[in-house]
């Protein structure tokens, strides 16, 4: 999904929501464990139920790498079932060495074609670059990450002027990547950097976890990260995915993402 689709999804939704698929087989309802495709079948539920009030879905690879071959089934069937209507961010924080990453950019954007992969930035410009070299697909780089522990590396002063490292990250990887094929994740959990990161990429869309079961505020970061197209891919997974422990899970699901969906439609609004 190109952004001039991806715009005229957010705004014909009224949403720009993303529900992640952070599905772990202990945390589903209990009526669902013990059917041979439980995980699969609940992704499905999860995905017929928020179809129209979101714009992307985004499956943690984790939670599907951790049940070996079976997983990569699930994740691919997952992803096919999702189709070409929403953008499909594999959540895979990769980066390596350049041709390392070829691989993985080949292994997401070919085989499994997701729109969008996670990328982690340490390691520098030449084990991100190759994932730029997929027409029609998504970098999107880590850049402030909403987990505690991003203070420790990411929110550090690098030079005299008191820039932090985000902040190089973000400035630097404009030189790698355009609007049109790189976002940035940006946590929730730090709703005053908004300002800093739309001062250093007016442009970029930004992918935001942290809202829900983290804890963030939808109106305390959309108050400084929208930009005019909107500009941002709000996430939330567990708050969504189990709304409800009960045989109505799918109903609950939608009907956390369904008020989610009508406060992005109430601030979609001042945009027009």
């Amino acid at each position: 999904m190109d952004r001039s689709t991806l715009i005229a999804e957010i705004f014909r939704k009224q949403s720009f929501l993303c529900v992640g698929l952070d599905t772990e087989l202990a945390k589903l309802p209990e009526h669902l464990r013990s059917q041979p495709d439980a995980i699969l079948a609940f992704n499905k539920a999860i995905i017929d139920a928020t179809r129209d009030l979101c714009v992307a879905y985004k499956p943690n690879l984790a939670f599907y790498e951790a049940l070996g071959p079976e997983g990569w089934s699930i994740f691919h069937q997952t992803v096919q079932y999702i189709g070409k209507e929403h953008l499909i961010i594999a959540d895979a924080k990769r980066g390596d060495i350049g041709n390392t990453s070829r691989m993985y950019a080949e292994a997401f954007f070919q085989k499994m074609d997701c729109d969008a992969i996670t990328v982690a930035p340490y390691m520098g410009e030449d084990s991100v670059s190759p994932f730029f070299g997929f027409p029609g697909k998504w970098v999107i780089l880590l850049a402030l990450t909403s987990n505690k522990g991003s203070v420790d590396f990411q929110r550090q002063p690098q030079n005299a002027s008191g820039e932090e490292l985000f902040e190089v990250v973000l400035r630097r990887a404009q030189e790698w990547g355009t609007p049109e094929n790189l976002m940035y994740v940006v946590g929730a959990t730090h709703p005053e950097a908004f300002r800093q990161v739309r001062r250093i990429a007016p442009d970029h869309f930004l992918l935001v976890p942290g809202i829900g079961a983290q804890g963030g505020s939808l109106a305390a970061i959309c108050e400084h990260g929208m930009n005019a197209d909107c500009g941002m891919l709000v996430s939330a997974s567990r708050s969504i995915q189990y709304a409800s422990a009960g045989a109505d899970f799918a109903e609950a699901a939608r009907a956390e993402a369904l008020k989610i969906q009508t406060a992005m439609a109430a601030i979609l609004k001042r945009l027009v």
